[in-house]
């Protein structure tokens, strides 16, 4: 960094910092995505003052030991990109096997280091992670849409006959590409049988909803009710 700056200097940091941090919260607002465009640009804009302010203050180096304006002023920007954890942790949720909100955590901790970029004065470096961050973001959303990955789910079936055999379902579940492994039984005072399976297959990310098939099952009329939950 400059040891001097203008005002024009810090009207063009905190210009490309409200770029930087438009473009990447136009795409979460789009997503709707807790941290959306007044976050990201909160963010950026937080990272960037404070490298601004360290950039200021580079000027009262120097001074005797004494003085209170002796200090380390890395620590600023380092603390606030450390402190992008604790955001980042909020906005991470977990419910049971499902993880929610890395992106958004990680998309937070990336604006802030964006926005150290522009504010230190490295606005190339800034224009280009902010062309690496958008690409990643928006490019690589579509290539996981069309990858094919591992889903989970817990499969209950509740019978009216206890003459009912579960092989059969488990063998209709494996012939359209389903591996199910047996979890446990219930009897109940009315004759019914829970059957609980753990269940695994292979989809692209916007085919892992219920299989078709549950339809079929259903039409069986010794099968009282099921449940899928995707875990």
């Amino acid at each position: 960094m400059e040891t001097h700056i203008l005002w024009t200097d810090v009207a063009t940091r905190l210009i490309c910092t409200t770029i930087g941090g438009v473009v990447i919260g136009f795409n979460r607002e789009e997503e709707g995505r807790p941290a959306g465009l007044r976050t990201t640009l909160l963010v950026a804009l937080a990272a960037a003052l404070s490298m601004i302010q360290a950039n200021l203050l580079l000027g009262t180096a120097g001074k005797a030991s004494d003085s209170f304006v002796v200090l380390d002023l890395m620590r600023l920007p380092l603390g606030i990109l450390s402190g992008m954890g604790f955001i980042g942790a909020g906005a991470i949720l977990r419910r049971e096997n499902l993880v929610l909100g890395v992106t958004t955590a990680a998309t937070l901790w990336f604006v802030t280091v964006m926005g150290l970029c522009f504010g230190g004065g490295q606005l190339g470096l800034g224009f280009t992670a902010l062309a690496l961050g958008f690409s990643a973001l928006s490019g690589l959303k579509w290539i996981e849409h069309r990858m094919k990955r591992d889903w989970k789910a817990r499969f209950t079936a509740v019978v009216s006959s206890r003459l009912f055999d579960p092989k059969d379902l488990v063998e209709t579940l494996k012939s359209n590409g389903y591996q199910a492994t047996f979890w446990s039984v219930n009897f109940h005072p009315d004759n019914s049988v829970e059957f609980v399976w753990n269940v695994k297959w292979q989809a692209k990310k916007q085919e892992h909803h219920p299989p078709p098939i549950l339809k079929e099952i259903v039409k069986d009329s010794s099968v009282a009710s099921i449940q899928w939950i995707t875990l």
